[in-house]
C-alpha cells in the first residue's frame, strides 16, 4: 500500500481496524508472563483465528501482534537477538491470513525514557526501532501503527526508523489521560502538529478511555489537522466482578457512538481493551455507507514543544521570538558556555517566558566550544524546563540536523536562504524534520539592496521549498533590516518587503528588531518606531526581547487594534491596574539565601542548589531550617503545581531531583544531630506476576527516592510469594503493586489476600496504573496513588511523615 493508496482509503468511507489482542489470545490459551510474541510465532494458528475473526466483523485493517516486538522489551526475555526474525514471522502469518486486505506492523513503547526525557539515546531509540520495523517490512506488511505511546519523543523516534527505512503509510496513536494529556504531558494538539509535520498519514488516540472522553478529543484537535484521525477506545473503563477484570460496554452500546465519532471529525476506527469481533461488527455496520470529514485544511502554520504549540499567522496574537539565548554580546553567557554551564540560559528562558515570549531562539554559535554538543545540552535543558516552542538558530547544517533531530516537537528553524550551503544541504534536512521555515532574502552574492530583488529570491527559495512539500503557511518571511545609520533608506527598503509578503504573497513576515537602530543613539526610540510602522503593513513576528516592555505593550496594543485579541481579554488581563508608565523595566529585588535554596527545587535547578546551600549556610541558616523551610515547602509547592497541571512529569523529575542533590548535601550535617539522624523508611516496589510492564512504576520509584525512601524495586512479571517474602526479609511496612493490563490486575488482590493468610497484617498496599482505580483498591484493601506525586503523598501518609 503506497501512502496515496492509504490516503485515497480514507477519503472514500471510513476505514475500520481491528480491536483488542490480548485478551483474545488469552481467551485462547495463552499463558500469563509469556513473550506473547514468542507464543504467537509459535501458535500462528492462534492469531490466524483472532485476525480472521477481525476481518470477518469487517475490519480492513489488522495489526501484527508485534506490540512488544522491540529490541528493549524482547531483551526482557533474552530474545533480543530475535527481533528481525520474530518481527518478520508475525507479519509473514499475519499477511498470509490478510488475503487482499491490510496487515500494518504494531510499534509500541520500549518501556524507557527517550532523550531529552531519559537517558536511553535518541539515535541508540532510533536504532533499536530500525531492527523491528525492517522485520516488519521483510514479512510484507502494508503500513504501520505507532500505538499506545505516551511520549511523543519515543513515538517521534519510532516514527523516524520508519521514514529511514520505508515509505509505507504510519499512523500514530497517543494514549491520554482523562485529564487531556499522555503520562509526560504532551497535549493532543501539539502532538498532532509535530506529527503531521514530521511525516504521518494519521494521527489519533486509543486506550485508557471509552468512546465517549475520546470523541471530544478527537473534536479538540480536527480543525488542525492537515491528516485523517482515528480512535481506537477501550470498551468503557474495566471493573473487578468475582475476581475477573470485565468491561461493562457492549458491542450495540460501543458501536452507537459511530456517528457521534463521524461528526467529530474521525476518519480511522477500532477498538482496544476490552473489546471483540462483536464490538467491531457493530462498529463496523454503523459506519457502513457513511462518508468521514476530509481533514479541513492543508497546511497548518504552528510550531510545537513537548507540551504547548503556537499557531502562527491569520487572525493569531503577535508571536515575539525571545532573542536573548545567543552568545553574541552578551560576556557572561559567553563565559558560561566556556565552561559548560547553563545557569543563565536557564534564567533567560524563565523570564523570556515570563515575559511573555511565543517561541525561544536558542544560538550556540561561540568560538571555543563544541556548537553542536552545546545545542544538544541547552535544546534538552529547555524541553524539560520550559514549555515554550523553540528556533533553532545555526548557520552550521550538522548543528541544525542534530537539533532538529533531537528536538521532540516542530521546531522554526533560523533561517533559510538562497546561499548554495543552505538551499541544498539546509533544506531537505530541515523538511525531513517537518521544521517551519525563517527564510532570509540572501544570496551568494550578499543582500540584494532592492525590494524587488529581494522579492525574486523570496519566490526562488518558496519554490525550492515548495519542491519538498512546504505550504506557504509553512514559512516566515525575514524583512531583512539593515541598519539606518549607515542606509537611511534601508528601513523602507524592508518595510515594502514586509508589506507585499503579507498582503499580496500571504506568508507570516518576521524581522530582527534591533538591527534597525544599531549605531544610533537612544535606540528604544527607533526599534519601537520601526516595530509600529512594520505592524501597520502587516509583520505578525519580531526576534526581540521581551523585557522591553515598550515593545510588549506595543505589541499587545497592535493585537487589540487589529482585532487579533479577541474582546481585549488579554490586554486587559495584562494592564488592568497597572501604571501607565512603561518606559521602565521593573527590577526584581535579590533572593534571599533560603530563597536560593527554595527557587532551585522549584525551577528543578540541581546545577546550582549546592551552591545556594552553601551560600545559606554561610550567612548562618541551619541545615535543619533549609530542609524545614526550603526544600520540603518548595517541593510541596512542586506537588501542587503538578496537581494542578501547571507542572508536568518532566518539571516534576527535575524538581525532584535538585531536592534529592539538595539533601545530598545537607544529610552529612544533619546527621551529626542524633535527632536528625533518622533511618530511611524503606518501600518495595514491583509490577505484579503476568505484567511486563515497568515505566509507570520506575517514575514511581524515581520520585520516592528522591523524596527520601529507601525504595527496593523488585521489578515486573513479580510472583505474589517473591514480593512477600521480600517485605518479610527487608522490613519493610509498605508495599507498591503496579499493573498496566487489565488481565493482571487482578493479582493485586492475589498479593493483598496473601499477605493477610500469611499474618502479615502490618503491610500496607499502595496500588496503580493504567487500568486501576480507587473502587478496586476499595475494593482489595489497598490504597490507590493516580501518579507518582500522589504516590509520594500516600506514602508520607501511611508512614507518618
Amino acid at each position: 500500500m503506497t501512502r496515496n493508496e492509504f490516503r485515497n482509503l480514507t477519503n472514500d468511507r471510513i476505514v475500520i481496524l481491528d480491536g483488542a489482542t490480548g485478551t483474545e489470545l488469552a481467551k485462547r490459551g495463552m499463558p500469563g508472563g509469556v513473550c506473547p510474541e514468542l507464543w504467537v510465532y509459535e501458535n500462528p494458528g492462534v492469531i490466524n483465528e483472532v485476525q480472521q475473526a477481525y476481518f470477518a466483523a469487517g475490519a480492513d485493517i489488522v495489526y501484527v501482534p508485534s506490540f512488544g516486538g522491540n529490541p528493549y522489551k524482547l531483551e526482557e526475555f533474552g530474545l533480543e537477538s530475535r527481533v528481525f526474525e520474530l518481527n518478520k514471522g508475525l507479519a509473514e502469518i499475519s499477511r498470509k491470513t490478510a488475503g487482499n486486505k491490510y496487515v500494518f506492523g504494531d510499534i509500541a513503547p520500549t518501556g524507557n525514557f527517550i532523550f531529552p526525557f531519559g537517558d536511553v539515546p535518541f539515535d541508540a531509540a532510533v536504532n533499536a526501532y530500525k531492527q523491528q520495523v525492517e522485520g516488519l517490512v521483510a514479512g510484507g506488511v502494508d503500513g504501520f501503527v505507532i500505538e499506545t505511546m505516551m511520549d511523543v519523543q519515543e513515538a517521534r523516534a519510532a516514527l523516524i526508523a520508519i521514514r529511514e527505512t520505508c515509505d509505507l503509510p504510519v499512523m500514530v496513536s497517543m494514549t491520554f489521560e482523562p485529564d487531556g494529556r499522555t503520562l509526560t504531558g504532551n497535549d493532543p494538539v501539539s502532538a498532532l502538529i509535530t506529527f503531521q509535520s514530521l511525516g504521518a498519514d494519521a494521527f489519533g488516540c486509543n486506550c485508557s478511555t471509552g468512546p465517549r472522553n475520546m470523541i471530544e478529543l478527537i473534536r479538540s484537535i480536527k480543525d488542525f489537522a492537515t491528516i485523517p484521525l482515528l480512535a481506537k477506545p477501550n470498551a468503557g473503563m474495566p471493573k473487578l466482578i468475582n475476581g475477573q477484570t470485565v468491561f461493562g460496554m457492549g458491542a450495540e452500546e460501543f458501536g452507537s457512538y459511530v456517528d457521534e465519532f463521524i461528526a467529530a471529525g474521525v476518519n480511522i476506527l477500532g477498538g482496544c481493551c476490552g473489546t471483540t469481533p462483536e464490538h467491531i461488527k457493530a462498529q463496523a455496520a454503523a459506519a457502513k455507507g457513511k462518508k468521514p470529514i476530509q481533514p479541513r485544511i492543508t497546511a497548518l502554520g504552528a510550531v510545537s514543544s513537548a507540551r504547548s504549540s503556537r499557531m502562527l499567522g491569520g487572525d493569531q496574537h503577535f508571536a515575539v521570538i525571545g532573542e536573548r539565548i545567543n552568545p553574541t554580546g552578551k560576556k557572561a553567557l559567553q563565559a558560561e558556555l566556556r565552561e559548560g554551564k547553563f545557569n543563565i540560559v536557564r534564567k533567560f528562558a524563565q523570564e523570556q517566558t515570563e515575559q511573555g515570549a511565543a517561541i525561544l531562539d536558542v544560538n550556540m554559535g561561540l568560538s571555543g566550544i563544541d556548537e553542536k554538543d552545546m545545542m544538544l545540552k541547552a535544546i534538552a535543558l529547555l524541553s524539560q524546563s520550559s514549555d515554550l516552542p523553540l528556533c533553532i538558530d545555526s548557520t552550521r547544517p550538522e548543528v541544525m540536523e542534530a537539533a532538529l533531530r533531537v528536538y521532540p516537537g516542530r521546531a522554526l528553524l533560523n533561517s533559510i536562504s538562497a546561499e548554495k550551503e543552505r538551499i541544498e544541504e539546509m533544506l531537505p534536512i530541515a523538511a525531513k524534520y517537518g521544521a517551519m521555515l525563517i527564510v532570509l532574502p540572501l544570496t551568494d552574492a550578499g543582500i540584494p539592496e532592492t525590494t524587488e530583488e529581494r522579492i525574486e529570491v523570496v519566490k526562488y527559495i518558496y519554490g525550492k521549498a515548495q519542491e519538498l512539500g512546504y505550504h506557504k503557511e509553512d514559512i516566515c518571511v525575514d524583512g531583512l533590516i539593515m541598519t539606518v545609520s549607515s542606509n537611511q533608506s534601508a528601513a523602507q527598503v524592508s518595510l515594502d518587503l514586509i508589506g507585499w509578503c503579507a498582503n499580496d504573497f500571504g506568508v507570516n513576515t518576521v524581522c530582527g528588531l534591533s538591527n534597525v537602530s544599531f549605531g544610533m543613539p537612544q535606540r528604544q526610540w527607533v526599534n519601537n518606531t520601526f516595530l509600529g510602522m512594520a505592524l501597520g503593513r502587516g509583520l505578525n513576528m519580531a526576534i526581540a526581547n521581551p523585557s522591553s516592555e515598550m515593545i510588549m505593550a506595543t505589541v499587545h496594543a497592535s493585537d487589540v487594534l487589529s482585532g487579533r485579541d479577541r474582546k481585549m481579554s488579554r490586554y486587559v488581563e495584562l494592564y488592568a491596574g497597572k501604571s501607565d508608565d512603561i518606559a521602565g523595566t521593573m527590577q526584581k529585588s535579590d533572593l534571599t539565601p533560603q530563597e536560593k535554596v527554595f527557587q532551585c527545587v522549584l525551577q528543578g535547578d540541581d546545577d546550582m542548589i549546592a551552591a545556594a546551600i552553601a551560600e545559606a549556610l554561610k550567612s548562618s541558616v541551619t541545615p535543619r531550617t533549609l530542609v524545614d523551610d526550603c526544600l520540603i515547602p518548595a517541593i510541596n509547592k512542586v506537588g501542587d503545581l503538578f496537581e494542578q497541571k501547571k507542572y508536568f512529569l518532566p518539571q516534576l523529575i527535575m524538581s525532584a531531583d535538585a531536592m534529592r542533590k539538595g539533601f545530598e548535601v545537607l544529610e552529612p550535617l544533619l546527621q551529626e544531630d542524633a535527632a536528625d539522624n533518622v533511618e530511611k523508611t524503606r518501600i518495595i516496589i514491583a509490577t505484579v506476576k503476568g505484567d511486563i510492564h515497568d515505566i509507570g512504576k520506575n517514575i514511581v520509584a524515581l520520585m520516592l527516592r528522591n523524596y527520601g525512601y529507601e525504595v527496593i524495586d523488585l521489578g515486573k512479571d513479580v510472583s505474589a510469594d517473591t514480593i512477600l517474602d521480600a517485605a518479610v526479609q527487608n522490613e519493610v511496612d509498605i508495599v507498591c503493586l503496579s499493573a498496566l493490563m487489565t488481565t493482571t490486575m487482578v493479582e493485586m488482590e492475589t498479593v493483598v489476600n496473601l499477605a493477610r493468610k500469611r499474618g502479615l497484617d502490618h503491610l500496607k498496599f499502595m496500588v496503580g496504573g493504567a487500568v486501576v482505580d480507587e473502587d478496586y483498591a476499595e475494593q482489595i484493601g489497598a490504597n490507590y496513588s493516580s501518579d507518582a506525586m500522589s504516590a509520594v503523598k500516600m506514602a508520607n501518609q501511611l508512614s507518618g511523615k
